[in-house]
């Protein structure tokens, strides 16, 4: 089966693309340096062509509203739209759970791009899933500091290889409209995963649990944002996959 992967260099896109060449399918890239590019259309309509389904697991690096919901918009819009011109008829999101009860700030553009895909009236797959354990490096970042801000938020890590097998199986699977939650094997505090990651690594820095104003502020503690009580689980922990990247010698950053 031949399916594309829009955002398949990106920290979950190349695990998907992984997952899916594993189980002997052909996976294309849609990417600005593979010439397809999700906001201005360039390219995409060559690159779907024969494909059966498209992953969308693009992403912005943005704490703004405005401009979530402005990439998120365009970009759904534009590979819809060259889905339907390819004769596509499945498009699988990966989204983040809490989005749609919280939209603001980053989830408001992921609430706008689940309800267009809702509304577009061809096949369609959501899969939400929690932060990955790799947003904990994503927030300290790459530059030494003495001070790091990390917001009080309850999170549920999962590992992003088993958030890709998961988009792979159901990218080749019939379309399944919203499905089951995907989060880690434990609840942790987010100000901790960052101590824990700066103390594994060498950083220096302390941390300063601050709580974020308003409604995705509330949504970050108050247990929005962790999986449902039917959600699918994955295995590995944060501290496995800590382990893991010093093991290696490469932490993984943002």
């Amino acid at each position: 089966m031949r399916v594309a992967v829009a955002g398949g260099t990106g920290v979950v896109g190349r695990h998907t693309v992984a997952a899916l060449r594993t189980a002997g399918h052909e996976a294309v890239v849609l990417s600005r340096s593979t010439g397809a590019d999700v906001l201005t259309g360039s390219g995409l309509v060559a690159a779907l062509a024969g494909c059966a389904a498209v992953v969308d697991v693009t992403s912005v690096q943005t704490t703004s509203g405005r401009v979530s919901r402005e990439f998120f918009g365009t970009a759904t819009r534009t590979l819809l739209s060259a889905e339907r011109e390819a004769d596509v008829p499945h498009h699988v999101v990966l989204s983040i759970v809490g989005a749609t009860e919280a939209p603001s700030a980053y989830y408001a553009g992921k609430a706008l791009q689940e309800r267009l895909v809702r509304e577009s009236g061809t096949g369609w797959s959501i899969l939400r899933a929690t932060q990955f354990h790799e947003f904990a490096a994503q927030l300290v970042g790459d530059r030494e500091k003495r001070l790091h801000l990390v917001p009080v938020m309850r999170s549920q890590p999962v590992a992003a290889a088993e958030v890709g097998e998961a988009l792979a199986a159901v990218a080749t699977g019939a379309p399944r409209g919203l499905d089951r939650d995907l989060g880690g094997p434990k609840v942790e505090e987010m100000p901790d995963l960052v101590r824990r990651y700066l103390a594994a690594t060498g950083r220096r820095g302390r941390v300063l649990a601050v709580p974020l104003p308003g409604r995705w502020g509330r949504a970050l503690r108050d247990g929005t944002i962790l999986a449902g009580p039917d959600a699918q689980l994955g295995e590995q922990t944060f501290a496995e996959w800590l382990t893991a990247q010093v093991v290696r010698g490469a932490p993984t950053g943002p």
